[in-house]
């Protein structure tokens, strides 16, 4: 239902059509943050190629290489640091993570994935944060994807929930470290973003 909260979990809930009219102004940011830090698909540490288009922007990027998985003021692909968070990313990461409890949210990194079809994120935490007491805010946009929330350990059952473009997870508190990620993304073509789905995660990282 548009304008609707769904909870999820205890601390996680998803806002339905959050974004509202803002979705133009956030796809014309994307548009300048990749043209100055381009997509890449980033190597994990086990040596395998991620299938999602990753970039970032804010204070700093998180990055995945044989190195291992970190948060890095530097872009390793330019050796500059990755592009200003636009204003209006901070203030829509800010409104969702008030309207969904968590007052006070201050984001310092945005992570941007872009998902073709049959591209998938396997169940992960996001743990490599300092502070595990800011939520994590979601923004979905483009082709609608089914998004995966499970426990506190990988075999917990995922409830599979079901995110059109507008759609902003939040989640915090109780669920802050609760398993996640997204199914195989499936064909299709969106009227503003064709045949892909673009992510923003927020997270206050230092």
């Amino acid at each position: 239902m548009s304008g609707s909260t769904d909870p999820i979990a205890p601390g996680a809930v998803v806002l339905r059509q959050f974004v509202g009219a803002d979705d133009d102004a956030l796809l014309a940011q994307i548009e300048r943050v990749q043209a100055e830090a381009p997509w890449r698909c980033m190597v994990t540490p086990g040596g395998l190629l991620m299938s999602v288009a990753m970039t970032n922007c804010g204070a700093v990027g998180w990055v995945s290489d044989r190195r291992g998985y970190r948060y890095d003021p530097i872009d390793p692909a330019s050796g500059r640091g990755w592009p200003a968070m636009p204003d209006a990313f901070a203030r829509l990461a800010r409104r969702a993570a008030a309207a969904a409890g968590f007052a006070a949210f201050e984001p310092d990194a945005c992570l941007v994935n872009r998902y073709e079809p049959g591209t998938r994120l396997s169940l992960h935490q996001d743990r490599d944060e300092r502070d595990f007491s800011a939520p994590i805010v979601s923004v979905s946009l483009g082709l609608p994807v089914t998004f995966l929330f499970g426990g506190a350990t990988r075999p917990e059952r995922a409830q599979r929930v079901l995110l059109f473009h507008g759609d902003v997870v939040v989640w915090g508190g109780a669920a802050r470290l609760a398993f996640h990620g997204v199914a195989p993304l499936k064909d299709g073509q969106h009227p503003k973003l064709g045949r892909q789905r673009v992510n923003l995660t927020f997270r206050k990282a230092l």
